[in-house]
């Protein structure tokens, strides 16, 4: 038997973040494991044999995805069911991360689990089509839906924020829509007692929603993102934030206006819960700051 755990996703967020805390670990990036070339993915598996695969890669390029439909697919459908299929033939636990992308967007109640789908656009398509394919592979598995996901050194709207609230006097900022910033370390912190779960009853093989605690609006973490950077001192040019809709920003993707995630049934049955989202915007801040 090889490593216990595989993660595939080596410079991203949620990878970065597993990476940092697993032991016994083998994590490869692109240049190991092509997620453009599914095809090539089953035989990575097979001559690691972890004793549990992770896929903390996604196609995540959400108005660039209107354009690449087809490497959009193939990153977030067609790669994840490789993998999922040579995880249940290895009779080893996978774990696959999804999105609030899957539903369509509107109203204001939080996302339970079993609630319909829909997705707005290509991403959300492709994402959608890789959850499918998870569960039709027959293994043991955990999808967690999450939302917002960041982290305090990749590109994210954490760090975008930083960077153009040192450059700019004014900015504007979406205010309607509404969801709950995912600290990347949160995520992959909780990820590990979730597998626990799930090897000692495999009957817990399923989709999860697994965001941070409360919510706000893009406006509002921005607004949340500042105070808490001037709160410690962070040099910042900004002098006003303006809330404007999404009508005003257009994208070549429709955004959701609602990404609230009801995430009861992780903690009920996996134990597991994220911290509040302003505690992850703390942690952030503590690494840069």
């Amino acid at each position: 038997m090889g490593a216990k755990f595989l993660v595939l996703g080596a410079t991203g967020q949620v990878g970065s973040a597993l990476n940092a805390i697993l032991d016994d670990v083998v994590v490869l990036g692109r240049e190991q494991a092509d997620f453009s070339n599914p095809a090539s993915l089953a035989a990575v598996v097979e001559n690691i044999r972890p004793q549990i695969l992770i896929n903390a890669v996604a196609y995540t390029q959400v108005d660039k995805a209107e354009s690449e439909r087809d490497l959009a697919f193939a990153v977030n459908a067609e790669a994840p069911a490789v993998l999922a299929q040579i995880a249940a033939k290895l009779e080893i636990p996978f774990v696959h991360y999804s999105t609030d992308y899957v539903f369509n967007g509107s109203g204001e109640k939080a996302w339970d689990e079993d609630d319909a789908t829909a997705p707005l656009n290509i991403y959300g398509e492709s994402k959608r089509a890789g959850e499918l394919a998870v569960q039709a592979a027959g293994g043991k598995y955990l999808i967690f839906r999450t939302s917002w996901v960041y982290d305090a050194v990749g590109k994210n709207f954490f760090n975008t924020m930083l960077r153009l609230g040192r450059e700019r006097e004014q900015l504007s900022v979406v205010a309607d829509q509404f969801g709950a910033p995912t600290y990347a370390p949160h995520l992959a912190a909780a990820t590990l007692p979730a597998i626990v779960a799930l090897q000692n009853n495999t009957e817990l093989s399923g989709i999860y929603h697994l965001c941070g605690g409360g919510e706000t609006s893009w406006y509002g973490f921005a607004e949340a993102i500042f105070a808490e950077a001037k709160a410690r001192g962070v040099e910042l040019k900004i002098k006003e934030l303006l809330p404007i809709n999404s009508d005003a920003y257009p994208t070549p993707a429709k955004r959701p206006t609602n990404s609230r995630m009801n995430c009861e049934k992780a903690r009920k049955l996996l134990g597991i819960s994220l911290p509040d989202w302003h505690l992850g915007l703390q942690d952030a801040f503590s690494i840069i700051a």
